[in-house]
Formats: structure tokens, C-alpha cells, sequence
């Protein structure tokens, strides 16, 4: 069976049975592409031809091109979904990437903002909620719109710090997924496993604001956030309206919407919260995942003690 046919069905068992996301199945099949391009240059069109040998020198070819760690890893790491796949299939008559080893992704401490920080962030984007033009003629009907998605974007800030959420499990939100008498939202993370989580009264606040606004955008369909056409909202619309934010914030690191997930996990623990309750609320399989926020609270203690302390 040729490698290019086994790969789309790789791909459609990972949406069907493993209910993996959009985004995901898109890196895997980027991936085995590369594969299957490497292994037809090799002469092997077939899935019986695949071998270890074949997979190493793939590997191989790929740190000779300069890639990072982190992708050689992700890379290993989807050979061996896939090597694994289409034993259990019997597509193959072994799994050829049981032995395949990638290397470690180096650790990077993520990018978490100060607390004044982030208090500056909201007091910027209510007043911007407040009054959206100052200076603008526009038409009334164009301020209230203006002020609308104002309104929209304190309140995208102000779940996504509040509640620690990935960036497309914020997007992935409907109205009815908001409980503002309790005060939680209902999540659908990754392998669509749905957890509930809490948020604060500025953020209750927030949301309330946007979802009178958001009745007078006519939006078209469910979603609790929504664009300029009234369609949901997309990621890349809130990873710009983020990294606009964080431009002229110091501080080192990627500035998209992850650094507020960062810093929304490392305050909580910073003020004392339970490692296995941030796992929770953070939707991570493994408590290892979380403890990255652990070094950076020590990290920060570190620098902090580094100032202060006379005999530091």
C-alpha cells in the first residue's frame, strides 16, 4: 500500500477516532509529507519498505537542514504515532519506529508577565472599551461597533488571563458554555476532553459587557466571540490583538496568547495554589507538563532574592 494513501488515513483516524483538533492533524500530516517525500527519494513508495534505518536517516537529513531540537523531537515523535498505528492496523507487518529516538527539546522558561504588567494590559483595554475614538467623526452606528469590539477584546484578555485557557479552546467557546452565576466556563481542550474551569468577577464583568454589545453585531451562530462579519472569532485575530498588547511590554519571549497562560499558571502558584489544581485548571495530562511553572516561580524567587538580599 503506497505511503501517501496510508498517510490520509493516518490522518482521518486522528479527527475520527482520536478526535484530535484541526491544528494538530495539520502537523502530523506536515510531517509525514516531509516523510513520504524523503522516503520516495530514497526509492521507497510502499508502506512494507518503511524501515528504522529509513526513519533514522530521515531524521538525520533533517539536523543536517538546521532544524531545532523541538521539531527533530516532534517530528520522532509523530514517526513513532504513525510506526505504532500501522502495526496495531496490520498495514504493516512490524513498527518499524518502536527503536526511533528524536532528541530532547531544549527547555525554554516561558514568557510570564509581572502582575503590574498585566493590571497595565486591562486598565489600557478598558479605557479603550470606554471611550473606542476619541478623536473620530465616524457615524454613531460605526462607535458602537468600535466600542463593541472593545468591549470584546477586554474581555478575550481578561478569560484568557483569568482562566488560563489555550488560545483555540477560547475561540472554540459558545455562549452556552459560560455559567455566569457560577462563575465557570465549560472548556474543550485537546483530544476534545472538556474540563470546567473558573473565572473571576472582572472577568464576569467583562463578559457581561461584550455579550450585551455582542447582541447588537448580529452574529451569526453560537460562538461567544465573534469578528467583524459576525462570524466566530479566529486565532490568528487574537494572536494579533496579543502580540499588539505585549509590543511595548518588556520582557523576553514569544508574545502571543500562551505568555498570558503562562503567567495566569505561574501567579497561581506564586500566591500558593496546589500543583495538582493548576494541573487541573491548565488541562495538562501530566503533572510533569505543569512543573515547568514551578521553575519559573523559583526562577523569579531567584532573581528577586538576587536584588534584594544584602549577602545575595
Amino acid at each position: 500500500m503506497s505511503l501517501d494513501l496510508v498517510v490520509s488515513e493516518f490522518a482521518r483516524y486522528l479527527s475520527a477516532e482520536r478526535g484530535f483538533s484541526e491544528h494538530t492533524v495539520r502537523a502530523y500530516r506536515s510531517d509525514l509529507a516531509n516523510l513520504v517525500d524523503f522516503a520516495q527519494r530514497q526509492g521507497v513508495g510502499d508502506v512494507a519498505a518503511l524501515d528504522l534505518e529509513l526513519l533514522r536517516s530521515w531524521l538525520w537529513e533533517s539536523s543536517n537542514a538546521g532544524l531545532a531540537k523541538s521539531t527533530l523531537a516532534r517530528r520522532s515523535a509523530t514517526a513513532r504515532s504513525f510506526g505504532l498505528w500501522l502495526a496495531r492496523t496490520g498495514k504493516a507487518p512490524t513498527d518499524a519506529a518502536a527503536r526511533l529516538r528524536g532528541p530532547r527539546p531544549e527547555q525554554h522558561l516561558p514568557r510570564v508577565l509581572t502582575r503590574t504588567q498585566v493590571d497595565g494590559i486591562l486598565a489600557g483595554l478598558a479605557a479603550r472599551a470606554a471611550n473606542p475614538d476619541p478623536e473620530s467623526r465616524a457615524s454613531l452606528p460605526a462607535l458602537a461597533a468600535a466600542r463593541a469590539f472593545a468591549l470584546r477584546d477586554l474581555a478575550v484578555i481578561e478569560l484568557l488571563y483569568a482562566s488560563a485557557l489555550r488560545v483555540s479552546e477560547l475561540t472554540g467557546l459558545d455562549v452556552a458554555d459560560v455559567d455566569r452565576s457560577r462563575l465557570t466556563v465549560l472548556v474543550t481542550g485537546k483530544g476534545s476532553k472538556q474540563r470546567t474551569v473558573p473565572f473571576g468577577l472582572p472577568a464576569a464583568d467583562a463578559l457581561t459587557a461584550w455579550l450585551e454589545a455582542r447582541d447588537t453585531l448580529e452574529p451569526d451562530g453560537d460562538a461567544l466571540f465573534v469578528g467583524n462579519k459576525g462570524k466566530r472569532l479566529g486565532t490568528r485575530a487574537v494572536y494579533a490583538l496579543v502580540a499588539e498588547l505585549l509590543e511595548d511590554v518588556p520582557g523576553s519571549g514569544p508574545a502571543g496568547p500562551h505568555a498570558l497562560r503562562h503567567t495566569a499558571a505561574t501567579h497561581l502558584l506564586d500566591g500558593g495554589a496546589d500543583l495538582r489544581a493548576v494541573q487541573e485548571l491548565l488541562g495538562h495530562a501530566s503533572l510533569g507538563t505543569t512543573q515547568i511553572y514551578t521553575h519559573v516561580s523559583t526562577e523569579r524567587l531567584r532573581e528577586s532574592y538576587a536584588l534584594a538580599h544584602p549577602r545575595a
